[in-house]
């Protein structure tokens, strides 16, 4: 579904990136408008697909999640049963907040959130011996310089 999405509602999905939890007499007085046009943009917006799970960003660390990989995979396989087990493999994976297939000579990027370099093994082990994979780097991230996941909402 194709929606048009004007400076008003670009000033709603500004706030409800900053802060979902707002409520909406708060989100309303941000823009410049009242509660009732707020929540029927804010409905059309998720009815399009615009707006999708409302969810909160936990603290990793404060957690125990102390060590972020970067895990880089190469394969020689391509075919539909393959690939179909491999989603299901990362899918089935808690640890995996990101995947991404590439262009390039990397096919696949993960970024895996684990407790230690230990339980990154463990992680290591259990997808490979669920699929075949021609190689894997791992990369750990020293310093998270930035994480967001806040669109640029030109307002």
């Amino acid at each position: 579904m194709s929606v048009r999405i004007d400076d008003v509602d670009r000033k709603i999905l500004a706030e409800l990136q900053r802060d979902a939890s707002q409520s909406l007499d708060d989100i309303a007085k941000a823009v410049g408008s009242s509660k009732t046009p707020v929540w029927n943009r804010i409905r059309k917006l998720r009815d399009a697909g615009v707006v999708g799970q409302q969810t909160v960003v936990l603290d990793a660390e404060a957690l125990g999640f102390e060590a972020c990989f970067f895990v880089l995979i190469r394969t020689s396989e391509h075919e539909a049963d393959w690939q179909a087990r491999f989603l299901k493999a990362l899918r089935d994976r808690p640890e995996v907040q990101e995947a991404h297939r590439l262009a390039g000579d990397i096919d696949y990027i993960l970024k895996v959130r684990v407790k230690n370099a230990r339980a990154y093994d463990a992680f290591y082990q259990a997808l490979i011996s669920e699929v075949r994979v021609h190689n894997v780097t791992a990369l750990l991230s020293m310093e998270e310089i930035k994480s967001t996941t806040m669109l640029p909402i030109e307002t």
